[in-house]
This record gives structure tokens, sequence and C-alpha cells, in this order.
């Protein structure tokens, strides 16, 4: 029997600390207006003492408790971040032992925003192979901890938050369609984490952890080339935009999910939002907001709704799935 992957159960969270604009206004140039009229962006998130482990470990954790799974069932777990703890170990390999999945294999996954879409992409053909019947896909950031907290051209975007799904085995077929890319000729547009060499037989160069963006480049990259993508994906589904019931977009700009809306020639109705709440928050953005449109009822994970999800960003990657939800 051919083998399937669905979404079976969803979870996020966020630390209890929120930073609201007029709080940012107080430390930098800047206002509510500015930052709400521009991005949509009014409050977000931000650790206070977590680790990015953490809170992936908070969902994985709820993720167990609300399917009623054991933990020793899981046979994979891979996370989506750019905040890692470390860059060994791995925060996968921290939430599956903070869980107690001792049998599963755990890594994580680097693509920036795209991160969740491509680690999604990856267990679904997991899942396909028949070697492995349930796995946990997180996406989970403290970009705080990258932002330069004088620069409000960067500061003022970024939330830290996790969110996530459980994977299972399935006999019906949910993931109908993908498109994953990657344009590393432009990926000086959007920056973290530079490290120098610092070998004694290097010539020296300089550490630059701070997140960099070109906010007009990755604008424009969203609007042309992420929509185009989007709609070429929708095509050769030989469905059309409006046979899409959700789209599920990373979260970074309001204005951005306005122009693809009206690219797309769809009610922006059928795009919802929350960066106003948690700002971008990177690979955690999509899950985040799956796992809430879940809890308020829009999607019921009955696999009744055709679901598109797409992220955007550093790398430059983007990528989109088309999902029966």
């Amino acid at each position: 029997m051919t083998a399937h992957a669905k979404i079976s159960q969803v979870a996020h969270y966020v630390p209890d600390q929120v930073i609201h604009n007029d709080d940012l206004a107080r430390i930098m140039d800047t206002s509510d207006e500015w930052i709400s009229s521009r991005t949509g962006i009014r409050k977000r998130h931000i650790a206070r003492d977590q680790q990015t482990s953490d809170l992936a470990t908070k969902v994985a954790a709820s993720l167990l408790e609300k399917s009623q799974i054991p933990a020793e069932a899981i046979d994979f777990i891979i996370v989506a971040t750019i905040t890692p703890d470390s860059n060994m170990p791995s925060t996968a390999t921290k939430v599956q032992a903070a869980v107690g999945a001792h049998q599963a294999f755990a890594y994580d996954l680097s693509a920036a925003c795209s991160g969740f879409v491509f680690a999604l992409s990856t267990a679904e053909k997991m899942i396909a192979s028949g070697r492995y019947q349930k796995g946990i896909v997180i996406g989970a950031e403290i970009l705080s901890k990258t932002v330069d907290w004088s620069d409000r051209t960067t500061a003022v975007l970024f939330g830290d938050g996790a969110g996530g799904v459980l994977l299972e085995a399935s006999s019906e077929p949910h993931f109908l369609a993908e498109s994953l890319h990657s344009d590393g000729g432009r990926g000086q547009s959007l920056v973290s984490g530079i490290q120098g060499l610092h070998s004694p037989f290097s010539d020296k160069q300089e550490d630059d952890s701070y997140l960099k963006m070109d906010g007009r480049a990755i604008f424009e990259f969203a609007i042309r080339d992420v929509t185009k993508s989007i709609g070429k994906l929708i095509e050769d589904c030989q469905l059309t935009a409006d046979d899409i019931d959700i789209f599920l977009m990373h979260q970074a700009n309001f204005r951005i999910l306005e122009k693809m809306a009206q690219k797309l020639g769809v009610s922006i109705d059928k795009f919802p939002a929350n960066m106003m709440e948690y700002g971008n928050t990177s690979a955690a953005s999509i899950p985040i907001l799956l796992s809430e449109c879940v809890a308020n009822g829009n999607i019921k994970l009955d696999g009744s709704q055709t679901t598109l999800m797409s992220g955007f960003g550093g790398g430059l990657t983007w990528g989109t799935l088309v999902i029966k939800l």
C-alpha cells in the first residue's frame, strides 16, 4: 500500500513578555504609527530567559499531550531554525531529550523564513517512504538575540516564538504539490550570524552576528518571485486561486500579503494574518499561524480544506506547499 503523510495535530508557544511598538519608541527613533503603517506589526513576544530549544520543547510536549501519543512512538524530530541554542548539539536533539522521544532521530534545518516549509516537505518524504510512521516538525526562533536593538530598520520587525505539527502516516494523499527554490546569488539581501576566521593560520576576519536586511529588495523579491511561483504551482496543480480555501503565508509584512492577494486575484480575507501580534518570527511564523487557525476554527484538520503554505526569506529561499488539511 502506498504511504502518505498527514498533519494530525498542531501547537504553538510564545514567550510571556510582550513588547509593544510604544515600548520600542522609548529606546529608539520610531513610533507605533511608523511601524504599524509600514508593516502591520503592533507588538511582539520576546524571550526573557529562554532558549530556542525551550520554546520548541513546549511545542513538542503540547503535540504529544494533545495527540495522546507516547514520546517513544515518535520516529523523528526536525526543528527549522536560524537561531539554534548552539551549532552542536542541535536544538532538535535537545527537544528529543527533553520530551523523552528516545527512539527518534533529530536534527536542525536552516532555511530562514522558508524553514518550516522546507522541513515539512522533507518530513513528508520520510513518512511517504514507508519507513517512518510519526514525526514532529517545528519552526522555532529567538530572533531577539540576532537583531541590533539600536537599528530601527530591523529591530522593530522581529519576534520570538515556536510552532509545530505532528505528522502521521495516512492511507489518503494530503500533500498535493510543492515548489521549493533558492537563489544564493541574492543572499546578501538578508544576512545574519556571519562568523569570521579565527585560526592562527588565517587572515583575521571580523564576526558580524547582527541581522541585516535590504528591505526594499526583500519586499520586491516577495511580491515578484514568490507570487509568481505560487501562481505557477496552483496552475500546475490544475487548480485556480479560487480553489485554495486558505493561504497560510509567512508573516513578514501585511503590505506584502495585500500585494500578493491582489496579484493572485484573491480576496485578502483568505490570507489570515497575525504579524500584528507576533512580528516576523521567521521559521515559526507559518506553524504559529496554522495553530491559531485550528484553535479558532478556521482550519478543521479533517482533510476538507485545500490549503497553501508559502515561506520566503533569507538565502534567498522560497517554498510553497499545497496540502489538504
